[in-house]
């Protein structure tokens, strides 16, 4: 016979570690019964995205695809999601139903395209083989976007905003560790299966995994879906920008977070390229140095959430943003394994506390009744940015090489930093005069 009081117990630490804590005792259940489907599936989510965004352009290199394709691929993808974020969020504007949409095309068709391309090998061989792979992986990011604004949307409802550091903090620590591990088995799975077989099968346990996030979001229940919908608001670029003029604060949020995403891409890409042709390190190597970065994050997650929510998320990512432009000034100096660990698990601290922080900082910058427009249009600017860096990056390496892209990286975080002080000031002293951030 089962112990009920063990049973219980256990229940009741488990929620604890899912909440961060026991702040959500007093919560209504509806509420909590919310918060642990969102911890699941976030869970799940990161344990199957993490085999397409490592191991896709790998497989498609198995099948033959040439390095200008793959150029290719990472370059349609990413307009991709350019061009279907907007949409997105109008729709959501227009109809409603913002659970639905993002249950439809983010859990179900941009999940659905992974066992098609799983499944593609078996019907057609050469070069159609390689453009459908593409294909279908612009179609996967575009579903995925079209169903982002209206995710962001939910998150600011079901999540308190007293407490998001913690429970963030403890939903990040699950995502980091299942992604980790999945990379590492599949990377295992891949080699021992052999190709491209073994990306086949990796493809297919990812849409099995991702199916099973799909059911736990599924599960919650959207407050506003109960509610009549107001009326429709305008939807013309015209009206979008004239309700933006009228949200200074949030444009400079976007200008900062612009700057701040354009310099880290002007590096970003290609430090693993600088480690296996200026470093000589081996695939072997370049996975220890990303799971010293994995391993760092999960340790400090739920203690910065804790201090986000003591301090407060501004002094947390101002302090992350001035030590990190420290990291690629360091990569002037490696010569040795060692020394890109000790980089990356001091990196694993900062990085790990400004990507929790920096999430808040969204739902706080953006209106609850148009969460879903805002943070579409926040995430088309950090695509543009992240694109626009990785090309200067590429001009900068012809010129003055991988020691230029570092430290012109560098400089151009530390300008990001100072701007984004001004902003959180700004922000400081609007709601110490109580108006909102965005009007």
């Amino acid at each position: 016979m089962l112990d009920t009081n063990r049973i219980q117990k256990f229940r009741t630490s488990m929620g604890r570690f899912i909440f961060g804590g026991d702040w959500a005792d007093d919560l209504p259940k509806p509420n909590r019964r919310n918060l642990v489907n969102f911890w699941f599936d976030g869970l799940f989510s990161a344990a199957s995205d993490t085999i397409p965004l490592n191991y896709l352009s790998l497989y498609l290199l198995a099948l033959g695809a040439t390095g200008s394709q793959i150029g290719i691929f990472s370059a349609l993808t990413s307009l991709a999601a350019a061009i279907c974020l907007l949409p997105g969020a109008l729709i959501v504007e227009r109809f409603g139903h913002r659970k639905d949409i993002t249950v439809w095309f983010g859990g179900g068709i941009a999940r659905i395209t992974l066992l098609i391309l799983a499944l593609l090998p078996f019907g057609m061989t050469g070069q159609v083989l390689i453009w459908m792979v593409i294909l279908f992986s612009v179609i996967r990011s575009a579903a995925g976007n079209l169903a982002f604004p209206g995710w962001m949307s939910m998150i600011g409802d079901i999540v308190p905003l007293e407490t998001r550091g913690r429970y963030f903090g403890s939903r990040n620590l699950a995502m980091v560790v299942a992604g980790m591990l999945m990379t590492y088995l599949m990377g295992e799975f891949i080699t021992w299966a052999g190709s491209p077989q073994g990306y086949q099968l990796s493809l297919m346990l990812a849409f099995g995994v991702g199916m099973l996030s799909t059911y736990f979001f599924a599960g919650i229940k959207d407050q506003q879906a109960q509610q009549p919908l107001p009326a429709a608001p305008q939807v013309s670029l015209t009206e979008i920008w004239k309700h933006l003029l009228k949200s200074p604060l949030f444009i400079s949020f976007c200008m900062a977070s612009a700057i701040w995403n354009f310099s880290v891409n002007v590096a970003a890409p290609f430090f693993n390229v600088y480690m296996v042709q200026n470093l000589n390190f081996t695939a072997a190597m370049v996975g220890i140095t990303a799971v010293s970065t994995s391993i760092t994050k999960i340790f400090v997650q739920k203690k910065i959430g804790e201090l986000s929510d003591r301090w407060g998320s501004g002094k947390v990512q101002m302090v992350s943003m001035f030590l990190i432009p420290i990291l690629p000034i360091a990569w002037v100096f490696v010569t040795q394994l060692w020394h890109v660990v000790a980089i990356n698990i001091v990196g694993g601290v900062l990085w790990g506390a400004f990507e929790l922080v920096s999430f808040n900082f969204l739902l706080q910058f953006t209106p609850d009744d148009l969460r879903a427009r805002y943070s579409a249009i926040f995430q088309i600017i950090i695509t543009l940015s992240l694109a626009g860096g990785a090309i200067l990056g590429s001009s900068i390496i012809l010129w003055w090489g991988y020691n230029g892209i570092f430290l012109v990286s560098a400089i151009g975080r530390l300008l990001a930093a100072f701007y984004f002080m001004k902003v959180i000031r700004d922000l400081s002293k609007m709601s110490q005069t109580s108006q909102p951030a965005v009007t």
